[in-house]
């Protein structure tokens, strides 16, 4: 999560889980070396970020051998500045709290923390150091077989910052951490746990690892009293081995959060995929049918992008209207609730989504005993 020459690591958000791979065989360095990420100033908005120019761009969506695809005009955002963001950054630079969405650079920063519709306040807090122990081609964080130790005093200094913060909600994730018997669960379930403490109304988002599929661990995090359980699939069940490490995989992730429903029943589970990798429209539907089939309740869709020239490039820009279509076949299979969008990653303005469903939940009860 640090930008690298023009290297902006937006992927550190797109799917904030962390797990990461070994690096590429050797028949793709080549390929994989050809060219940096998109620069920050990329994601600004220019004059064809205006809605009604969309039409107008000519680039090509979908990679040819040897190119790179331009970033089209969609991916171009304003930052929205308002006095909740600058309230919470400024508060930051007291609190010592390290965020996914500073430090990837992400463009939703404005949204998630200045809140929408709701005033929701939303952000994403990285637990357990910067170093992961996998190394997967979607994510340019830094790998090491063993990372530093973890800080006991984490957990209870972490609530603390987040509690004095004035959050709504708040997203916990790391980095994998395999070096460690259970993965880091119990630091994660301490962290939760402290917080509601002191704040029972802060609502808690757990986005974990696979903890090589160890159900235990996940089931000390669903019964912290968190309210959402996150665990990220990443793609499409064909291209798991080409773009994750290999100790993760589809049937392991599905079981984390099969097993965290499993133990907590009321608790929401919810997961993320990125597009533009090279799957097929059959691929997402049957994704997305098997996480229901595994009682998912919530889901995101994004835009893969290549953080570096060493990771993955970015086989297609998939539009605005095929994010809009995979929304709709999200929510018809009953999600209860589906975020789709270019710009939209695993922890996207997830306070503001969560509070929305609760709420349209409550009216349909009520409706329902009247």
């Amino acid at each position: 999560w640090r930008q690298n020459g023009k290297g902006l690591q937006l992927t550190a958000l797109i799917h904030a889980r962390l797990a990461c791979l070994h690096h590429p065989p050797v028949y793709r360095k080549k390929e994989l070396l050809n060219d940096d990420g998109p620069d920050l100033q990329d994601f600004i908005s220019g004059e064809l970020s205006e809605k009604n120019k969309w039409e107008e761009y000519k680039g090509n969506l979908k990679r040819q051998k040897g190119e790179r695809l331009r970033l089209p005009p969609w991916l171009k955002t304003e930052i929205p500045i308002g006095k909740n963001f600058n309230r919470l950054k400024n508060t930051l630079r007291d609190l010592n709290l390290h965020t996914v969405c500073e430090e990837a650079r992400c463009p939703n920063i404005g949204e998630c923390w200045g809140g929408g519709e709701y005033a929701t306040a939303t952000a994403t807090i990285m637990l357990m150091g910067d170093t992961c122990t996998r190394g997967c081609r979607f994510c340019s964080i830094k790998t090491a077989r063993r990372p530093p130790p973890l800080d006991p005093d984490e957990p209870y200094n972490t609530a603390k910052a987040i509690a004095a913060w004035g959050l709504d909600y708040v997203v916990l994730t790391s980095v994998d951490r395999d070096d460690i018997a259970d993965g880091g669960a119990e630091h994660f379930a301490k962290t939760v746990s402290n917080l509601k403490e002191r704040n029972s109304q802060i609502l808690v988002e757990c986005l974990t690892p696979d903890f090589r599929g160890d159900l235990t661990s996940v089931e000390k995090i669903a019964l912290s009293g968190l309210d959402v359980y996150a665990h990220n699939v990443e793609t499409v069940r064909e291209l798991q081995r080409y773009v994750r490490d290999p100790r993760a995989n589809f049937d392991q992730s599905l079981s984390v959060l099969k097993h965290a429903k499993k133990v907590k029943p009321t608790v929401l589970t919810k997961t993320s995929i990125m597009l533009g990798l090279g799957e097929t429209d059959q691929q997402i539907l049957n994704t997305l049918t098997e996480l229901r089939e595994a009682d998912v309740d919530c889901l995101t869709l994004g835009q893969y992008m290549q953080p570096t020239k060493r990771h993955l490039k970015v086989d297609e820009y998939v539009t605005p209207e095929k994010f809009a279509h995979w929304e709709k076949v999200g929510n018809e299979m009953g999600f209860v609730y589906t975020a789709s969008g270019p710009l939209v990653r695993s922890s996207y303005k997830a306070g503001e989504f969560f509070l929305k469903n609760l709420l349209k939940k409550k009216k349909a009860e009520a409706t329902m005993t009247e």
